[in-house]
């Protein structure tokens, strides 16, 4: 596949199997209580003994404290941290420095100064996602998976120096034309193969990482 792929917000063996037997590079586990896609540590657990040791295990976290990360890897071994909230730098650092996992930051966008402010996560993260962020008007929304996408313009001919990925709203329709105007090499879908919040569709993940596989 030359385009990595990770489904995020996965719940239910079918999609974990379907997730895995498609071909993604990377598995999610929301652990955001508000999210739909939210489950237990203990659930992930399970899930992940369904996942290859090259097939990345992610856990979502939103400005969570090391008790509650600690709680989580307790029952859930995981390959990598997402960020998902409003840490800063320096508590990227602390979480790499604890936990000794590498760490994904995720960056809310919707103008260029969002851009700009990812440059400071470029020393201290793994990787780096880029996700839409949503209005100040919409309304109970969630970090993200909220199905919005960002002006994909805006990471045209950027480079980081570290490895990142584009999420925001991806499905089927719209990952070609996404992945032509930014460049990405790896891209992160959760609503877009959904058939509604926190409930995926098998058949959806596995036609979008058909179709990644051809891009």
């Amino acid at each position: 596949m030359s385009i990595a792929v990770k489904i995020c917000g996965l719940k239910t063996p079918a999609t974990v199997t379907a997730a895995v037997d498609g071909g993604a590079a990377m598995l999610g586990f929301n652990f955001y209580a508000k999210s739909p896609r939210y489950l237990t540590p203990g659930l992930a657990g399970e899930l992940g003994k369904l996942v290859p040791a090259d097939i990345a295990k992610v856990g979502l976290v939103v400005d969570a404290t090391d008790e509650i990360i600690a709680g989580i890897l307790k029952e859930a071994p995981l390959d990598l941290l997402q960020l998902h909230g409003s840490e800063t730098p320096a508590r990227v650092v602390e979480i790499r420095a604890r936990f000794a996992l590498p760490v994904m930051k995720v960056i809310s966008v919707a103008e260029a100064a969002d851009i700009t402010a990812a440059r400071a996560y470029e020393a201290v993260s793994d990787r780096l996602l880029f996700d839409a962020k949503p209005p100040k008007s919409m309304k109970d929304a969630l970090p993200g998976g909220n199905a919005l996408s960002f002006d994909w313009g805006l990471l045209k001919d950027q480079r980081f120096a570290r490895p990142w990925m584009l999420a925001g709203g991806l499905n089927t329709g719209n990952l070609a034309e996404a992945v032509a105007r930014t460049g990405a090499m790896a891209v992160d879908t959760s609503s877009g193969v959904e058939d509604r919040p926190g409930e995926k569709n098998v058949n959806k993940i596995k036609e979008f990482l058909a179709l990644a596989s051809t891009l």
